[in-house]
C-alpha cells in the first residue's frame, strides 16, 4: 500500500493549507515568502488528489520554461527531484516533450505556461494551480474560471507579492470571502528563515525593497517600481479619492496612442499649483473616431490635447498622419517634444509632479494601478535592471501619465500655453475640442 503524500513531511506552517484543501475548499490563495516550500507543498497535495480520484490538473507558471525549471527539472535542497514524489507504481506514462504525466487511474497532470493558454482550452480540468501567480496576468484564470465553476473544480494561487497588481486584488477579496482559504505568511510567521539570514542578504547587496517583498510579503515593496512609494504617499495624504471637475477650468488631456495596443487618455485640470486628474479612459483596437466620440460624451470644457511625437507619423496609404485625421474629427492635438525628452528625464519629471497631483480614485482606478505597477525590466543574464520599463497591460496609462507630466511642466514654462493660444480663437464652448 502506497502512503500519500509520498516521502513528504509538511512543516507546521504548511499543514493549514493542506488541511484546507483536504477539507473541501475550492478556492485557495497562499501568499508566502521566498524559500517556504510553496510549490513543494501544493505539488504533493495535487499528486495525492489525482491519485485518489480521477481528474485533470494544469499546473500553471508564467512561462513554459519556468514550469520546466521549477518543477520538471528541479530538486529540493536535500536532493529529491519533484517528480520523485510521484510513486512509480502510479505512473502510466510521462512525456518530457509537453511536461505531462498520465496516471494509471486515468488522471492527467501537465505543467504549462500562461503565455500559451491554448494548451488549456478545450479541456475540463478539475484542478488548476497558478504558481507565481503575481507574475502572471489574469487572462489564464479568466479562461479556466467558468470551467472550474462548472466542474466544481479547485483553483490554487501561490505566490510572493509583486506589487499591487491583480494578485493583490485577488488577495484582498479572498481574505474576507468565507468561500476562500486565504493565508499570508512572512518569515516572522513561519520562522523558516532567520532574521540573521535576511541581514546577510542585505549586506550582500539585496535591496530593502526586495527584502520586504520576498521575505516579508510586502505588496508595497515592488522591486524596480518607479512610482509605488509616491502613490502610497498620495494615499496617506488623502490626495486620492473624489476629485470633482472644476467647471470654470479647462480640462486638458494626455494620450498614449496605440494601434494594435491600447490607447489611454488622462483628463486633468491645472488648478493653481495643483494638478487634478479627474478622469481616464482606455480601449484597444478602436479608431480615432471612437475616441473623438468619447471626448464628446464627456462634455468637458477642453483645453489642450497632448500627444507624443508619433502622432505625426504618416500612413503610407493615405499620406495623412493621425494628427491630421484627428483634426478632421475636430480634435486638435499639440505634439509634445517627447523625442527631445529622454525617458529617464520623463520619469524624473513625473516623480517631481506627484506631490502636486490629486487623483479621482473611482474614475482613475486602473490608471493608479498602472502607476503602482510601472517598473524597470530585469535583465536575467546580467542580473541588473534595464533602463526601460516592462511593457505590459499597465504601460499605456503609465506612458500617458508621463506625457501629462511633461505637458504640465511645459505649461508652467508657457511653452504649451503659447500653442493653446494659437487655437483658442476658433470656438469656445463645452463641447468643442481644441
Amino acid at each position: 500500500m502506497i502512503r500519500l503524500p509520498y516521502n513528504f513531511e509538511p512543516r507546521d506552517y504548511q499543514i493549514p493549507i493542506l488541511s484546507a484543501l483536504d477539507g473541501g475548499f475550492k478556492r485557495v490563495l497562499w501568499c508566502v515568502h521566498r524559500r517556504a516550500g510553496k510549490d513543494l507543498t501544493v505539488w504533493n497535495w495535487v499528486i495525492k488528489a489525482l491519485a485518489t480520484r480521477k481528474g485533470i490538473c494544469y499546473y500553471i507558471f508564467p512561462t513554459y520554461s519556468q514550469a520546466k525549471k521549477v518543477i520538471w527539472n528541479s530538486q529540493t535542497k536535500d536532493g529529491k527531484s519533484f517528480l520523485s514524489f510521484i510513486p512509480k507504481e502510479l505512473i502510466a506514462k510521462k512525456s518530457e516533450q509537453d511536461l505531462s504525466i498520465f496516471f494509471k487511474n486515468g488522471s492527467f497532470l501537465q505543467l504549462v505556461g500562461s503565455d500559451n493558454t491554448d494548451r488549456i482550452m478545450g479541456t475540463a480540468p478539475s484542478i488548476c494551480v497558478f504558481s507565481e501567480a503575481a507574475l502572471q496576468q489574469s487572462t489564464a484564470w479568466n479562461l479556466v474560471r467558468p470551467i472550474l465553476t462548472e466542474n466544481d473544480g479547485v483553483a490554487i494561487f501561490i505566490s510572493t507579492p509583486r506589487g499591487k497588481n491583480w494578485f493583490y486584488d485577488l488577495y484582498n477579496m479572498a481574505k474576507t470571502n468565507p468561500l476562500w482559504y486565504c493565508e499570508r505568511l512572512s518569515i516572522e510567521d513561519t520562522k523558516a528563515i532567520s532574521k540573521e539570514v535576511v541581514e546577510e542578504e542585505l549586506k550582500a547587496g539585496m535591496s530593502e525593497e526586495l527584502v520586504r517583498q520576498e521575505f516579508y510579503v510586502d505588496f508595497t515593496g515592488l522591486v524596480g517600481s518607479y512610482y509605488i512609494t509616491l502613490i502610497d504617499k498620495m494615499r496617506l495624504e488623502s490626495r486620492i479619492g473624489y476629485v470633482a471637475c472644476d467647471p470654470s477650468a479647462r480640462v486638458h488631456t494626455a494620450w498614449d496612442l496605440g494601434i494594435g495596443d491600447a490607447t489611454a487618455i488622462i483628463f486633468f485640470q491645472v488648478i493653481g499649483n495643483e494638478v487634478h486628474v479627474i478622469d481616464s479612459y482606455e480601449a484597444c483596437g478602436e479608431s480615432l473616431a471612437h475616441y473623438a466620440n468619447v471626448l464628446d460624451k464627456r462634455g468637458y470644457l477642453y483645453g489642450i490635447h497632448y500627444a507624443p511625437h508619433d502622432i505625426e507619423n504618416r500612413e503610407l496609404a493615405t499620406g495623412l498622419s493621425r494628427k491630421d485625421v484627428a483634426r478632421n474629427l475636430g480634435v486638435k492635438f499639440v505634439t509634445l517634444p517627447t523625442l527631445k525628452v529622454k525617458f529617464e528625464d520623463g520619469i524624473e519629471i513625473t516623480r517631481g509632479l506627484c506631490p502636486r497631483v490629486w487623483s479621482d480614485e473611482t474614475k482613475c482606478l486602473r490608471r493608479l494601478k498602472a502607476l503602482e505597477n510601472c517598473r524597470k525590466e530585469y535583465d536575467d543574464n546580467h542580473e541588473t535592471y534595464k533602463d526601460k520599463p516592462v511593457h505590459d497591460q499597465f504601460s499605456h496609462y503609465a506612458d500617458a501619465y508621463r506625457y501629462m507630466s511633461i505637458a504640465v511642466k511645459l505649461l508652467g514654462r508657457g511653452e504649451m500655453g503659447e500653442a493653446f493660444e494659437k487655437h483658442k480663437n476658433i470656438v469656445d464652448n463645452r463641447r468643442f475640442r481644441i
